[in-house]
């Protein structure tokens, strides 16, 4: 098997293959974009898999740290079996370090496949269906905001503003170009602004889909940086009560659902887990935000198969306010793989994923993980890729 780099030539073997597994129906003009590469296998000279990497970032303690996100996987019907995905992953995981991306994400169709390489669910992704009646029940702003609609001049104000949010919610993607092209959302049939003395306070963008007798009315934003900037733009979908019986919001920010939304005891959620994987823990720890704590240190030894450069006896040193691993240490706590992305992201704490078998050693040794990522949240992306 010969796994490489997939190039311009190799637009129509990548489309054969994930036209079959995704049942793609659309030729792409360009295979290769700026911000995401892939990997194909042959073998026989035959393309036998797909394996795509995309360059994100997600927000970790308020920082973005580069993350690889994996996608388009697919291995043609007649060469299954054969280790294809598994020899595109074990691939991936050098291509991602060499392109200085510590962490890596994906959506699982195949949970069992990515658990064996590493990969462990580690967030959500949800949408919400509001009923119009809660909608209208919304609480009125103390001070409503003007609003206005969109134009192409807002672009760069409107990303300001969603990173104001989204760096305060560990697991958000940052938005960065190229891969994720801002003016994308010129395409949204509704795009709100609430325009504040420093850039926006909030904005919501949104798309009229079939669906029902009236169809749907799908938000994919509705990001606010202030309490009355977030009831404007809630009480703003009640404005479709006669048209329409619900709405469904992409949750962006847990708070606008949470505290503000009035949703019923029981509602309709529809939600999709993504999986984390550490690919280089001591780049990761680097790049990743953390709280402040008093100087302290725990020693692990990390079981990882397919990415050696980070397994084996390091410590992690919490020392003046910042946070480093570093070789050495008695390894005293055990962590396999699959352990390290739900740590990294705050989804589990210690105790989970010693009862799932992913950790061992005693559990004071292991106190300090739990206090460096143990109030978090639960995290969350709201791209797909």
């Amino acid at each position: 098997m010969r796994i490489r780099e997939y190039t311009e030539d190799d637009r129509d073997a990548v489309f054969r293959l994930r036209r079959v597994a995704f049942n793609s129906t659309e030729l792409p003009e360009r295979l290769l974009r700026e911000g995401t590469h892939g990997l194909l296998a042959e073998i026989d000279g035959q393309a036998a898999g797909v394996l795509g990497i995309g360059a994100f970032a997600q927000f970790y303690g308020g920082a973005a740290v580069p993350m690889g996100g994996i996608g388009g996987v697919a291995v043609d019907g007649s060469f299954r079996g054969r280790g294809v995905a598994n020899a595109l992953l074990d691939a991936a995981l050098h291509v991602m370090r060499e392109h200085g991306q510590p962490i890596s994400a994906l959506y699982p169709t195949v949970p069992a496949l990515y658990r064996g390489r590493g990969w462990e669910k580690a967030g959500v992704f949800e949408w919400v269906e509001l009923p119009m009646d809660r909608l209208l029940s919304v609480p009125r702003p103390a001070e409503p905001v003007a609003s206005r609609p969109a134009t192409e001049s807002d672009l760069a104000a409107l990303h300001d503003c969603y990173l104001e949010v989204a760096r305060t919610i560990d697991g958000m993607a940052d938005r960065r170009p190229p891969r994720i092209d801002v003016e994308k959302v010129l395409e949204m049939d509704l795009m709100t602004v609430l325009p504040g003395p420093d850039g926006l306070r909030g904005y919501l963008t949104a798309k009229r889909e079939p669906g029902g007798d009236m169809g749907r009315l799908k938000v994919f934003d509705l990001i606010a940086v202030d309490v009355d900037a977030q009831l404007t733009l809630l009480r703003s979908l009640s404005s479709w009560a006669g048209t329409l019986e619900a709405i469904d919001v992409r949750i962006t920010d847990p708070a606008t659902v949470n505290f503000l939304g009035s949703t019923p005891m029981r509602h309709s959620v529809w939600s999709s887990t993504w999986m984390q994987r550490v690919v280089d823990l001591p780049a990761a720890v680097a790049a990743r935000g953390w709280p402040r704590l008093a100087d302290t240190s725990v020693d692990l030894e990390i079981v990882d198969a397919h990415a050696p450069w980070h397994a084996g006896l390091h410590r992690l040193v919490v020392e003046d306010g910042a946070v480093r691993v570093e070789p050495g240490g008695t390894g005293a706590v055990r962590v396999h793989a699959r352990a390290l992305g739900p740590w990294f992201s705050g989804a589990q704490n210690t105790h989970a994923l010693r009862r799932a078998g992913l950790l061992e050693g005693d559990p004071a040794d292991a106190v300090v993980l739990d206090q460096l990522t143990g109030t978090s949240g639960v995290p969350r992306l709201a791209d797909f890729f």
